[in-house]
C-alpha cells in the first residue's frame, strides 16, 4: 500500500508508523527515503516477515527510524481492556449465555 510513489507524497517531515500489520510499507522504499530525506522518521511495531530474518532493510540502525519487537498492543489499556472482555465472557458462558463465539 505504501511504495515509493506514496512516500514521494509526503512532506519530508512526515513520520510513517506502522503498528497494524506487517507488509503495508515497501520496507526497502521507506528506508531508501529515510536515508534520503524524503521521509522525516519512520516506526515500525510490525515487520513484512516475523521473526525478522537476517538481511531485512528494517533492521539497519537509523537515527530516524525505531522498530519494535510487535508489542504496540500491549499498552496499559489494551490490556486492561483484554481482561475485562475476557472476564465477561466467562461471566456470560456461566450464565449459560456464551457471548463472542467464534
Amino acid at each position: 500500500m505504501i511504495g515509493e510513489a506514496e512516500l514521494n507524497l509526503l512532506k519530508t517531515t512526515a513520520i510513517l508508523l506502522n503498528l497494524e500489520r506487517g507488509g503495508l510499507a515497501d520496507e526497502t522504499a521507506v528506508i531508501n527515503a529515510l536515508k534520503n530525506g524524503k521521509l522525516g522518521g519512520a516506526g515500525f511495531d510490525v515487520l513484512s516477515v516475523e521473526p525478522p530474518k537476517q538481511g531485512n532493510p528494517l533492521l539497519e540502525p537509523l537515527p530516524n527510524l525505531i522498530v519494535t519487537p510487535h508489542m504496540a498492543w500491549a499498552s496499559d489499556e489494551a490490556t486492561r481492556n483484554l481482561v475485562r472482555i475476557l472476564e465477561g465472557n466467562i461471566n456470560q458462558f456461566v450464565a449459560g449465555k456464551p457471548q463472542n463465539i467464534v
